[in-house]
């Protein structure tokens, strides 16, 4: 940002479209800069957003976990075990925040020690019927699973929160064609953020204030 050549009111410019989720391409057209620095500035701007982006506070309540998959090819297998995606681990509490976390697969030995990180003893915590969330049943958590071959929603017994977000964020990766699995981390943060603090005027605010304390 120190070295950006670009002029305040093009930085803003573009920064308002990267809140509006115009693409970087498109920006670069409407504002008159080189395509590729609207890229480059684009990805600066999820830089920040990984940098200053919070640790996640223990969650307390109503809390819904899921596991997805992200990317890889189109065709063939789809979901768990499917060839090439990235897996997601997704932790949403109920009228609150969304926290996710790449892992390397979505066994049990994995994903238990992040629920036990992330979630406070005596919450509710609701999954569907996939194995690896048995041991939840013995665990210090009320849990509950829906199983989605029957039905999706149970009166207070559902994963749709966080099954929303994973809907928001892979509708809005789609537009790239494809993202490169060492940039992948940084696209997930952004999504979080946005789903996270959803009011776009905040969203121009703290990217604002966030240039600002980059440019000294």
């Amino acid at each position: 940002m120190k070295k950006s050549r670009l002029s305040q009111y093009k930085q803003n410019r573009l920064i308002e479209h990267f809140v509006a989720g115009t693409t970087a391409r498109c920006a670069a057209q409407l504002i008159g800069v080189n395509v590729k620095t609207a890229i480059y500035y684009y990805q600066r701007l999820r830089q920040l957003i990984f940098k200053y982006s919070e640790p996640s506070e223990q969650l307390l309540g109503e809390v819904e976990v899921d596991e997805s998959y992200f990317g890889g090819k189109r065709k063939g297998k789809r979901g768990r075990g499917a060839a090439g995606k990235i897996p997601v681990f997704g932790l949403l509490k109920r009228g609150g925040k969304v926290f996710t976390v790449i892992i390397p697969d979505a066994k049990e030995q994995t994903l238990l020690p992040i629920i036990r990180d992330k979630v406070k003893p005596d919450s509710i915590v609701y999954t569907d019927t996939f194995r690896s969330y048995n041991a939840l049943d013995v665990s210090e958590f009320k849990h509950y699973r829906i199983n989605h071959s029957q039905l999706f929603a149970d009166k207070h017994n559902h994963i749709n929160g966080i099954e929303n977000f994973w809907n928001q964020a892979k509708r809005h990766l789609r537009q790239f064609n494809g993202i490169p699995k060492e940039q992948f981390p940084l696209y997930l943060k952004e999504c979080e953020w946005r789903f996270n603090y959803s009011d776009p005027k905040f969203q121009l605010k703290q990217l604002k204030q966030w240039v600002k304390e980059e440019m000294g």
